[in-house]
């Protein structure tokens, strides 16, 4: 009796099926993971991960064998990207390298620089060098989307964009974004804003607003958290998985290439044999350690000296800094508040209900906070004065930047006699300490921060607390003998 049609249908069906990818023996392949920081990465469940530290960790081989995992999906649209077209040709040469070898019937075509899996499942490989590039992908959708050398794109305009195309109509799916890189590049303030400063290595947390670094939540506006009834929850996680040159069994045993890193200049050196995420290239504080100035928490002697500084904003930012002084002259920053849109006489409330109990000397203030700009009504300081926030006018006369610069230099060095730094940072204080080994230098006037970086809030703060000559006694202070260029007629009462 002949075979029905049927059957000889769902014979030739099944013939013409490929062989699904084995995605563990061909990660093994491509990166030969361990027990290791590769493994974690290979498995990692969040959202958005970084990848990466010391040069020489396999960041390459991590991007190409990251999306294998969904490689027998044949919904699966992926994206992974370089800055520019040349570095972009490094990164196909590596997958040209190891995907024939781990994936039998993976195809790529030259033109779209796109490759295609036995399943049906496709990596696009592009590059993003400027905004104007976003363009080329409005209304893709990807399930994954992976960044080669993140630090090399200096905002987070491009990345924050891309997270808008992550979308996939297989429910089965998971969507999510990966990237690699080292410490440094130009983007090195932002990603260590995003990924390092929020939570220890190795360890998933809430993702959080680039500006105000709150807790992104779901809004009521969203019908999908109504219906799900998740308004308020936070969105999505994060995390930061650190790597070094023993994480790559071909260089680990090389110790040729251990040896040109470690005859890099102490910067360079840091970032990359190191992966020390505390100094950034051209970094204005380049001294700054965080094993040497970042201390535990203590409990502050009262009869210690303490004061206040702030540098207000309404659209930007606002930093407030407490500081207190040891017997031996050591400055303590203690306490830190970053807020963004908030009235001067609501920082004023916020400030006194952290202080109540507390005894503050005395506050600066920028001085420009004394100006009226043409309005009839009360200046910012006298807003916040007359709420009994008191404060005293900053120095911003002529040479003060270059000054307030140099004493946060001399305070960052290790004192002669007492082998201590003269200033450290409670480790509470995450927002200062994330700034300060990122500031840039002017290029223009290399005696000075970059007056146009957007992380600068903290540093001006500090700067007008440090240059009111602190002392660890109150009869040290003299404020009628300072010279700050805009001299209030009553120094108690700051106006």
């Amino acid at each position: 009796m002949a075979p029905q049609p049927e059957i000889l249908t769902r014979k030739v069906y099944a013939e013409a099926l490929p062989e699904p990818v084995d995605v563990k023996k061909a990660q093994e392949i491509i990166f030969q993971p361990n027990e290791g920081p590769q493994t974690d990465f290979l498995a990692s469940g969040e959202q958005e991960v970084l990848y990466g530290g010391a040069a020489g960790g396999g960041k390459s081989f991590a991007m190409v064998a990251d999306p294998v995992r969904y490689f027998n999906n044949p919904a699966s649209q992926m994206l992974l990207v370089r800055r520019s077209t040349e570095e972009l040709r490094e990164l196909i040469s590596v997958s040209k390298q190891l995907y024939p070898k781990a994936i039998p019937g993976i195809k790529f075509s030259e033109r779209d620089k796109t490759w295609k899996a036995p399943g049906g499942a496709t990596l696009w490989m592009s590059f993003l060098e400027r905004d104007e590039d976003l363009t080329r992908y409005q209304g893709q959708a990807f399930n994954w989307i992976g960044f080669d050398e993140l630090t090399q794109w200096p905002s987070s305009s491009a990345w924050d964009y891309m997270r808008s195309r992550l979308r996939t109509a297989d429910k089965a799916l998971p969507t999510g974004m990966r990237a690699t890189t080292n410490p440094g590049g130009r983007g090195h303030g932002w990603v260590k804003k995003m990924f390092i400063d929020p939570a220890p290595y190795n360890t998933s947390f809430w993702a959080k607003e680039n500006e105000t670094g709150d807790v992104m939540k779901w809004p009521s506006s969203s019908k999908f958290a109504v219906k799900k009834g998740i308004v308020g929850d936070p969105m999505f996680k994060r995390r930061f998985i650190p790597a070094n040159l023993m994480d790559n069994p071909y260089l680990s045993e090389d110790g040729m290439y251990e040896a040109n890193l470690l005859s890099l200049p102490e910067v360079q050196r840091r970032q990359l044999l190191e992966g020390d995420w505390s100094v950034s290239d051209g970094a204005a504080f380049s001294e700054f350690n965080t094993g040497l100035h970042v201390v535990e928490p203590y409990d502050i002697p009262k009869d210690w000296a303490k004061f206040r500084a702030c540098d207000y904003g309404y659209g930007s930012m606002t930093a407030v800094l407490w500081l207190a002084v040891a017997p031996d002259e050591q400055i303590v920053v203690y306490r830190e508040l970053y807020v963004n849109k908030t009235t001067a006489q609501d920082l004023a409330d916020m400030i006194l209900q952290i202080e109540k109990g507390e005894r503050i000397r005395y506050g600066v203030l920028d001085s420009s906070l004394w100006h009226n700009r043409g309005d009839t009504g009360p200046s910012l300081a006298e807003q916040m004065i007359n709420k009994g926030c008191r404060w005293r006018p900053s120095d911003r006369s002529k040479g003060s930047r270059i000054a307030g610069k140099n004493e946060l230099h001399r305070r960052l060095q290790v004192d002669e006699f007492t082998g201590q730094p003269r200033i450290v940072f409670f480790n509470t204080c995450r927002n200062i300490i994330s700034e300060l080994p990122s500031l840039p230098l002017d290029k223009n006037n290399l005696e000075d921060v970059d007056t146009k970086s957007p992380i600068d809030h903290g540093y001006d703060a500090l700067r007008y607390g440090l240059m009111t000559r602190p002392r660890s006694s109150l009869w040290d202070y003299d404020p009628d003998k300072q010279n700050n260029g805009f001299q209030a007629s009553d120094p108690t009462f700051g106006y």
